[in-house]
């Protein structure tokens, strides 16, 4: 999945350009200042890096960077997920304004620099040219041989943040063990109170409803017989009225047809009545005054209101108010259990151990493969017998990244013994060790696109030519582009760009201005650049004629 093209507009010194990239080892050179790095910070802003707004070209009111990829069927899910075409390509684009406003867009459509980022992983690794100076930072040289071995961190980080937490929680209940006694006898007398009523959930309302019928019983009683009399009364009686009514529509059924319909209605009516009599007869025989059961609703009600005043509630909140208290006094039970928690405790610490252990078998197997990977790199990078160590050292206390701490060591000479990369006082040394580790672990990666951006700085003669070899040697299986300023590395290339300033178009704004363009260089353009890298500005006769000499010798060798 190579990188296709890059377009820019308006960012730093570039006005609009864009670059059309091949498979292979691709070169930017250009003179110092030309604009080689800015290519690369331009595609790392479109691949989601912090947005600013001073790389805005000035007279302009945004920038606007794009970055085209080959499609890769392995991140469909990743796009599908993200609610992102896939279609025959993969195209990221970012936006910044004056104020640093930022947007960018996936195949055309909206994304946040999180996803951007998150998607930048799975198309290419970048090495800057300060590569050497993450070495000296333990996160980077962990992650560096963690890659190597093949193993992930997820489930020991998830590990120690559980353990952490079982921790605290733990040393909290510990340091609480007298005002969490104190509340949970305060919850203990509370609840204990309130038992006492044992109020029900829907109890409130049941008892507010048979209250009202058992001070009201009498005149219930008065309405339920009158009600039944105006019914069944033998003279007027609504009963005797309706069966009355019905008995004459039904005797004329036979002359008026209508008086069926009506009939039907009456009979409805007569019916209904009855039941009603029924029901009323059977709350009769069932229904009278009584005095003391009304007394104990009295009672019973006035507990509840009595609670309910002391705790500020109303009645009907006493259930919910009772179970509230129940669950507060759980928890306290299960922060005062500290045998419990201390068991908890262990258990995290076990899962964590458990996974430090295996990551640390990994890291002490991968260690020597590494070192002896990186130090066979050395050797041909100007540090003969040279040493690479990858040293790992049991840590005081348990870590969030495991139980030992892991430092790159290295000896630049034959004999002499191994000392931590920072202390390595030669800058080309520092260079190149950094270059051979970013050889090595660059294999490791799944992003088709390498980048190397003046990682061969410091270093020249035959140890510039085994770099650009070792780049061309990469670029046979992935795609590579390098920035350098050496001609031995760019006369290993494939495909050579030149990254150079020009006069910029009048725009109507201020004095004359410069801006960046870049072109693809053939055979002649070509020659004369890397004779310009030999020789600088003015290429002699000599230098033209090294160049030839170093392009025929690099495609005898690519034959």
């Amino acid at each position: 999945m190579a990188l296709r093209r890059i377009a820019l507009r308006d960012f730093v010194i570039v006005r609009a350009l864009e670059i059309d990239l091949s498979s292979g080892f691709t070169v930017l050179t250009g003179e110092t200042g030309a604009g080689k790095s800015i290519l690369i910070d331009a595609l790392q802003l479109a691949l989601g890096n912090r947005a600013d707004a001073g790389a805005v070209r000035e007279g302009a009111e945004r920038l606007d960077v794009s970055a085209e990829f080959d499609a890769d069927p392995t991140l469909a899910g990743w796009l599908d997920e993200g609610g992102f075409e896939a279609g025959e390509g993969l195209l990221l684009r970012r936006t910044v304004d004056l104020q640093g406003r930022s947007r960018g867009w996936i195949n055309g459509s909206p994304a946040t620099a999180t996803q951007l980022r998150e998607l930048g992983d799975h198309l290419l690794d970048i090495h800057g040219q300060h590569a050497w100076q993450s070495l000296t930072r333990p996160e980077a040289v962990r992650g560096l041989l963690d890659a190597y071995a093949g193993v992930r961190t997820d489930a020991l980080d998830v590990a120690w943040q559980s353990w952490r937490q079982a921790l605290g929680t733990l040393a909290t209940a510990r340091s609480a063990q007298d005002s969490l006694q104190r509340e949970r006898e305060r919850l203990q007398w509370q609840i204990a109170e309130v038992q006492k009523l044992a109020p029900g959930v829907d109890e409130w309302e049941e008892l507010s409803a048979n209250h009202g019928r058992a001070s009201n019983a009498q005149a219930l009683i008065d309405a339920a017989g009158g009600a039944r009399a105006a019914l069944e009364d033998d003279d007027q009686g609504a009963l005797v009225a309706l069966n009355r009514a019905l008995t004459l529509l039904q005797d004329c059924e036979h002359i008026e047809p209508e008086f069926k319909a009506l009939s039907e209605v009456l009979a409805s009516s007569v019916a209904q009545a009855a039941d009603a009599a029924h029901s009323l007869h059977g709350y009769l025989r069932h229904t009278d005054t009584d005095p003391q059961h009304l007394a104990d609703l009295d009672e019973r009600m006035g507990l509840w209101m009595s609670l309910a005043r002391r705790y500020k509630r109303t009645p009907v909140e006493l259930p919910g108010l009772l179970a509230s208290w129940q669950a507060e006094l759980k928890a306290l039970d299960a922060q005062s259990d500290l045998e419990g928690l201390e068991r908890a405790e262990q258990a995290a610490q076990q899962v964590y151990m458990k996974e430090a252990k295996a990551l640390g078998k990994a890291r002490k197997q991968a260690a020597p493969k590494l070192a002896q990977a990186v130090t066979q790199a050395m050797q041909g990078l100007g540090m003969q017998g040279g040493r690479f160590d990858v040293a790992l050292q049991p840590l005081a206390q348990p870590g969030r990244a495991g139980l030992e701490e892991v430092a790159f060591l290295v000896a630049g000479h034959p004999g002499s013994t191994p000392r931590p990369i920072g202390k390595v006082a030669s800058g080309g040394e520092l260079s190149r060790v950094a270059l051979a580790i970013a050889v090595t672990t660059s294999e490791l990666g799944t992003a088709q696109t390498l980048i190397f951006d003046e990682v061969d700085a410091g270093v020249g003669g035959a140890v510039a030519e085994t770099v650009g070899r070792l780049m061309q040697q990469l670029g046979r299986d992935r795609q590579v582009l390098a920035v350098t300023h050496l001609p031995q590395v760019a006369a290993c290339a494939d495909q050579h760009l030149l990254v150079a300033k020009r006069p910029a178009p009048a725009d109507g704004a201020g004095g004359p201005r410069t801006e960046s363009g870049v072109t693809a260089l053939d055979t002649e353009t070509r020659t004369r650049e890397i004779a310009r890298m030999l020789g600088g500005e003015r290429s002699s006769a000599t230098s033209l004629a090294h160049a030839r000499e170093m392009l025929d010798r690099q495609s005898v060798g690519a034959a």
